[in-house]
């Protein structure tokens, strides 16, 4: 229950402290006084959406705190603990909205997130406004209102999962039969592939040596000239050795008259001969055992095309290939296993679509459990609405399979009729405003009822009402208001008697030029005359304050009997 709410620089307000108490409050006053504000405010605090225009003119930020009186065992308290933040029985929830666009949320004077704000908001407050006919009419919106009413939170959490899972293993299917189709397609040229590098078997730098060799032997002809050559050089014709033994033997003949001198000389010409000697014994082993083999040029030539050609059709180097061929490899076994993972998948898609099927027909049992229930509250509801020969519907279709969703098989839709023995049909073809006000309001009530809010806010549910269909709007709520906190802002007369306190909200011009807004808690002769106010045009008459008396005496009657109208 809401039990204290304070405004700091928000539009009209300056500074505003308000306390409330349990039972049915109205809100009233002249149209732009600012009502409204107040439910800004209150939205503000909750976690509700705002923006820099709630800032009162020249003030640097805006701030809201409701403070609530929360019983232990209310749900809120689980949420807090799952955050981390203190327990009770008092809840402060604040918000600042600062002129930069910025907001800080704090409960209990802890700093927390706008979602965690808004989340323990939820659980306190429950608004419905003027806007909410607009989704009241949707019918997008009517699955999701069946399901609130029927608490069905957890039921429809698990079929959205389900569903989730079975769509991602169906795409999972779907992405695994397009690529064993495709490798299906290419199994041939897989098989060819392998079998075209496995006869040429390739091994790691293959290319590299095989082109040495063939450049070998490429120059075998100029390599077999030059052997030649230096071959002639060393001992034709009196070459190199011929010439050394020469020398050394001409030397020696005159040791014995130089000794001294020669001998060094032909120590050293000694070892060029013996170097000589090796240096001819080389070139003759070299020049034997090189032979120019065009056999040996053509099988090298013939693999070095072989392979170089097998890189090109697969667009890759010679060094590649053995990779290459394990990676065909690889995609022929997956082809060769691909049905066993179809298989596999076909059966994980069957045990989810499986555990759809069940969760949603649960569901749909429920809806349709729920659809009753919220069919009665709402026909009764609209007796005690003045609309005795009103009918509500809740038509659910069971749709296909093929058009589940994440909801499940069922599509709602909320149908009525205004007239006995009439057709039943949309809301929106009801044709009179004031009708269509007591549908909403008789549905906003019976789901608000199911709802876990400790207080309830209603903005202006009784327009387009007047006379005994306002007193009956009135009396409702009153009713609602009796286990718990009902706020309503109204500029019905009627409600506005039914109410246990009463606010007057009124807008001020200030010395300095500034409008303000005040809100007022009225007494029981300050009611009397606002009530008057109400239902009278320019100025109030006697008779409007007579009438305002009798409608503050019934309504106090009722309290005091218990008598529901």
């Amino acid at each position: 229950m809401l039990v204290g709410l304070s405004i700091r620089g928000i539009v009209l307000i300056d500074k505003l402290d308000i306390e409330f108490g349990p039972g049915l409050w109205t809100l009233t006053g002249e149209t732009g006084a600012g009502k409204s504000i107040l439910l800004d405010a209150l939205g503000l605090a909750t976690g509700a959406r705002a923006d820099r225009a709630l800032i009162r003119q020249n003030q640097d930020q805006a701030s809201a705190a409701a403070e609530f009186d929360i019983h232990t065992e209310h749900i809120v308290w689980s949420v807090l603990e799952r955050h981390g933040l203190g327990s009770g029985p008092n809840l402060i929830l604040r918000r600042i909205q600062m002129a930069d666009g910025r907001s800080r949320a704090f409960i209990n004077d802890q700093p927390v997130g706008i979602a965690t704000l808004k989340e323990v908001g939820d659980c306190l407050i429950e608004v419905h406004g003027q806007k909410d006919d607009r989704v009241l009419l949707n019918t997008a919106l009517h699955r999701e209102l069946l399901d609130e009413f029927g608490a069905l939170e957890t039921e429809t959490r698990k079929i959205s999962a389900a569903h989730e899972k079975m769509v991602a293993a169906r795409k999972s299917l779907e992405q695994r039969e397009a690529e064993t189709e495709s490798a299906i397609a290419d199994l041939s040229y897989l098989r060819h592939a392998v079998e075209e590098i496995d006869h040429l078997s390739p091994v790691a730098d293959e290319e590299a040596k095989l082109v040495d060799e063939r450049r070998l032997l490429m120059s075998a002809e100029k390599i077999s000239s030059a052997l030649n050559e230096a071959r002639r050089s060393l001992i034709d014709d009196g070459g190199s050795v011929g010439r050394l033994n020469s020398a050394i033997k001409r030397l020696e003949k005159e040791t014995g008259e130089a000794a001294d001198l020669l001998k060094p000389i032909t120590s050293v010409l000694d070892r060029a001969l013996v170097e000589t000697q090796d240096a001819t014994e080389t070139v003759q082993n070299a020049m034997e055992n090189f032979r120019f083999d065009q056999d040996r040029l053509n099988v090298l030539e013939e693999r070095l095309f072989a392979l170089r050609a097998l890189a090109r059709k697969h667009d890759i180097t010679v060094a590649e290939l053995s990779a290459a061929r394990d990676q065909f490899a690889k995609e022929l076994i997956a082809v060769d296993t691909a049905q066993d993972k179809l298989d596999a998948l076909k059966t994980k898609l069957e045990q989810c679509r499986s555990t759809f099927m069940s969760l949603a027909t649960v569901l749909s049992a429920k809806r349709h459990d729920a659809a009753e229930r919220l069919d009665n509250a709402v026909t009764k509801e609209l007796k005690r609405l003045k609309l005795d020969h009103a009918a509500f519907h809740t038509r659910i279709d069971v749709l296909g399979e093929e058009r589940a969703g994440t909801k499940g098989l069922d599509r709602v839709k909320f149908e009525v009729s205004t007239n006995p023995g009439a057709p039943v049909g949309p809301l929106t073809q009801i044709a009179s405003g004031g009708e269509l006000s007591r549908f909403v309001l008789a549905l906003k009530v019976a789901i608000a009822r199911k709802g876990v809010a400790t207080t309830l806010i209603f903005d202006e549910v009784d327009r387009g009402v007047g006379g005994a269909v306002a007193d009956a709007v009135g009396e409702r709520l009153q009713r609602l208001a009796e286990s718990g906190q009902v706020l309503i802002v109204t500029h019905s007369p009627q409600v506005a008697a039914r109410a246990s306190h009463h606010l007057r909200i009124d807008k001020k011009t200030s010395a300095k030029r500034k409008a303000i807004m005040s809100v007022k808690t009225l007494n029981r002769n300050e009611r009397q005359e606002e009530i008057a106010r109400m239902l009278s045009a320019a100025e109030v008459t006697g008779e409007a304050r007579a009438a305002a008396e009798s409608l503050l005496s019934t309504s106090e009657q009722i309290k005091k009997t218990g008598i529901s109208g």
